[in-house]
């Protein structure tokens, strides 16, 4: 099971100098008489006047979504086994078909930087969890907040409105949480956020499991703002002037 509206984990196939030529002049000597090496043929141009090829700039390719999805033992390796007393299964990347550019329609332009992509889940109570390492500067948390819609239609929510996700600080760090609609089962919540090279997405019926599972995982910590000094405990220029 690793999305609640798709079942178990489907297997099926991954989709897929310019030449240079030289030209001599040979010009037959006549009795003793040797040409000057500042001679050339009539009618031909210098080689020093001959303009050479213009290269023409090739414009970069655009991104492309991947669709293989190579071993990342690292990446597994931070996914626990075992939550609450619950196995957490993280089949072999050769068990399950899902690969970086399957995750487009979730995450849209961010996804074609996914490299790989690992899914783990639990089978009672469900619980799937999909998480990607992104190639270049990872998004903080809050700026997942384009995808959230299609993120949450992704894993089954119905209901494509942005304003049933919330920006929330859970032990110290955040995440976006969206709590279930008619499409789901009740209780449902699911999770998405960002931590060290990861972009995380999960669905789980028990929201106690989903928080142990993203207690365990990496993430962002919230920014602790330091409280302002408030007016009235400064101390009156007349009073400073007056000590």
């Amino acid at each position: 099971m690793l999305s609640q509206s798709r079942g178990a984990v489907r297997r099926r196939p991954s989709a897929r100098a310019p030449l240079l030529v030289c030209l001599g002049v040979v010009l037959a000597a006549c009795g003793s008489t040797t040409p000057s090496p500042s001679a050339s043929a009539p009618g031909l141009a210098s080689p020093s006047a001959s303009a050479g090829p213009t290269a023409t700039a090739l414009p970069t390719p655009a991104p492309t979504p991947s669709y293989t999805n190579p071993p990342d033992a690292a990446l597994a390796g931070i996914i626990p086994r075992q939550i609450r007393g619950e196995t957490v299964h993280v089949p072999g990347h050769s068990q399950f078909a899902y690969t970086p550019g399957d995750m487009v329609p979730a995450y849209g332009d961010l996804a074609l930087r996914f490299t790989a992509l690992q899914v783990a889940f639990v089978e009672d109570p469900r619980l799937s969890l999909y998480v990607a390492r992104v190639a270049g500067e990872l998004p903080t948390t809050r700026q997942l907040a384009p995808y959230l819609a299609t993120a949450g239609e992704y894993v089954g929510i119905a209901g494509l409105h942005r304003k049933e996700w919330k920006y929330r600080t859970i032990a110290g760090r955040v995440a976006w949480v969206r709590p279930e609609d008619n499409a789901t089962a009740a209780g449902t919540m699911i999770y998405t956020w960002t931590g060290e090279e990861y972009v995380f997405l999960l669905i789980g019926t028990d929201d106690r499991l989903n928080r142990a599972l993203f207690a365990e995982l990496p993430g962002e910590k919230a920014k602790v703002v330091e409280p302002s000094t408030p007016a009235s405990a400064e101390p009156s220029a007349e009073a400073t002037a007056g000590s």
